[in-house]
């Protein structure tokens, strides 16, 4: 009955093994946590770069770094099973030979024992005794054992096919967030190696590129007015002509990209080169102008019509989770120009505008505006993490367009030119708001000023004289009053132009961001939550000096 027992107790415990050991190239806590690029790694690699002889991708190094673990994981598990047979509960097995146990990480064991075994549901069946040569523990496992197993293979299937292994590229694409940090940071402290764009090559196997082929390339791209691609610009360096072409791109690539005198301003995916000297100063430096302050403001205080404005307002700063939702797949948009961007010559990249405007590969991408109506070609800068598009000035003074006029853009065929346009009217003069310093202030008075274009009344501000406008901004910038102060001197100016004594909320953020640039938000805040601002309905609002908040 204790040998029964005994025995039962055995098959029961050999039933709950899991069907093989889980290899740890399989197991997500080892690429996640415990892979690290080693030594080994990094001389597979410079091997592997060596034979291909051409720069590779950071995805294809990953990946054979990928294979090359599980390829030794599994070279590993065939040397362990060359000690000895593989145990399978169905095989029998004789006194002193030697067995490897997937289920302990192919540990080797040899039998020193055996004795029958019976359990009602099973029958008959041997009971075997080992002896791990790790510990010399000893172990009973089931032989002679013919009914189904989870530890028995299949007639013809491999061991790897039992464990059911996904491939090194399934494995990459489900662990490459951890796998190519790691990577990128390996290659990056080793010399040997040089990145560019997502491509890896040797240094040693670069293309030699000397000053007098940087000399020739700026020459290249100066007289071509333009950017250009690493293509057009080897065609003037006589390189060796048995040197592979990607070879040629990449180390030029390189050299070029360490010298001071070039940038890449292509769009993402693609490298176009041009001169750092031919670049306008606004492209690298945001102007003062567009330099938004991250105040916050609670949009549970506003009502359902400043909500509703703040989507509306074309402006780069606001959250674009506040904005309209776009037509993805609009042929043409229509933006309304404030002050900011009229007095630099920009327009907002907003989630309205920004299908019509390249993504910089680097910080900015060089673009070519169309005017829709003279077909003149102007060139313009996208500078995408700054979220403006640079080009615009003298065509906005051209066709006198003042503060609050519709702008509209239009697609091309080539991603990399935008055409655009303003909506016409006879020129006439026209009564609007315009912005004027007032004993170091800044005043509005209704004025008589020329206009050819459709505005938005509610935004139109007209300004005859941009330098003392320019000295008020410096001049607030320095004194860094509140919001709430320079309100409360902006919205009695434009009180007074409205026989009703109400001003529209759009009318108040385009006059603010005449002498500080402040998006909708912060504005429509301090509207809410002060009770010197009284509300009128639809946007409007009036103003009481006399509460004091």
């Amino acid at each position: 009955m204790r040998d029964w027992c005994r025995v039962y107790t055995i098959t029961l415990y050999v039933g709950r093994y899991t069907p093989l050991v889980q290899r740890k190239t399989q197991t997500a806590s080892f690429w996640q946590e415990q892979f690290v690029v080693d030594a080994d790694d990094i001389e597979y690699l410079y091997g592997l770069l060596l034979e291909r002889n051409q720069p590779q991708t950071t995805d294809s190094l990953a990946l054979a770094v990928v294979q090359r673990r599980c390829q030794a994981e599994e070279m590993a598990i065939r040397t362990d099973l060359q000690r000895g047979s593989l145990y399978q509960p169905r095989d029998s097995y004789q006194i002193g030979e030697q067995l490897v146990f997937p289920r302990f990480d192919y540990a080797a064991a040899t039998v020193i024992g055996q004795r029958p075994g019976h359990n009602p549901q099973y029958g008959d069946f041997t009971v075997i005794q080992v002896e791990f040569e790790a510990n010399g523990g000893v172990r009973e496992f089931v032989a002679n054992f013919p009914h189904p197993h989870p530890l028995n293979l299949d007639e013809g299937q491999s061991l790897a096919e039992a464990e059911g292994l996904a491939s090194p590229q399934e494995l990459y694409e489900q662990y490459k967030e951890s796998i190519v940090p790691k990577l990128l940071e390996a290659l990056k402290a080793n010399d040997e190696f040089v990145g560019f764009r997502g491509l890896w090559f040797l240094r040693g196997l670069l293309v030699p590129i000397h000053d007098g082929h940087l000399n020739i390339a700026e020459a290249a791209i100066d007289i071509s007015g333009g950017p250009l691609a690493v293509d057009a610009l080897l065609k003037d360096l006589d390189l060796p002509a048995d040197i592979p072409a990607e070879t040629q791109a990449f180390s030029l690539n390189f050299a070029l990209h360490a010298d001071e005198r070039f940038e890449n301003v292509g769009p993402k995916g693609q490298v176009l080169w041009y001169l750092r000297r031919l670049e306008p100063p606004e492209v690298t430096q945001t102007p003062r102008q567009l330099q938004a302050p991250d105040l916050p403001f609670d949009l549970d205080r506003f009502d359902s019509e400043l909500r509703r404005l703040i989507g509306e307002i074309d402006d780069e700063a606001t959250d674009p989770a506040l904005i309209m939702p776009p037509i993805s797949d609009a042929e043409t948009v229509v933006v309304t120009l404030n002050y900011p961007h009229r007095r630099v010559g920009t327009l907002p990249i907003t989630p309205k505008t920004a299908p019509f405007f390249p993504e910089a590969d680097a910080h900015h991408v060089r673009i070519t505006f169309i005017d829709k109506r003279t077909g003149e070609q102007m060139p313009g800068w996208v500078v995408s993490e700054k979220r403006y598009v640079f080009g615009l000035d003298q065509w906005y003074t051209q066709n006198q367009l003042p503060v609050g006029a519709y702008i509209s853009l239009y697609r091309t065929d080539d991603p990399l030119v935008v055409m655009v346009d303003y909506q016409p009217v006879r020129l006439k003069r026209e009564w609007v708001r315009v912005a004027v310093p007032q004993d170091g202030r800044l005043g509005f008075q209704l004025l008589k000023q020329p206009i050819a274009c459709e505005y938005d009344a509610l935004m139109v501000v007209g300004v005859n004289d941009l330098a003392p406008i320019d000295a008020l901004w410096i001049k607030a910038e320095e004194q860094q009053k509140p919001l709430l102060t320079l309100l409360r001197q902006i919205f009695p100016e434009l009180v007074k132009l409205n026989p009703q004594g109400a001003v529209h909320a759009k009318t108040l953020y385009s006059a603010v961001n005449v002498i500080r640039r402040c998006p909708p938000g912060p504005i429509f805040h301090e509207l809410s939550t002060n009770a010197c601002f009284i509300p009128m309905g639809h946007g409007y609002w009036t103003y009481d000096a006399s509460i004091r908040d």
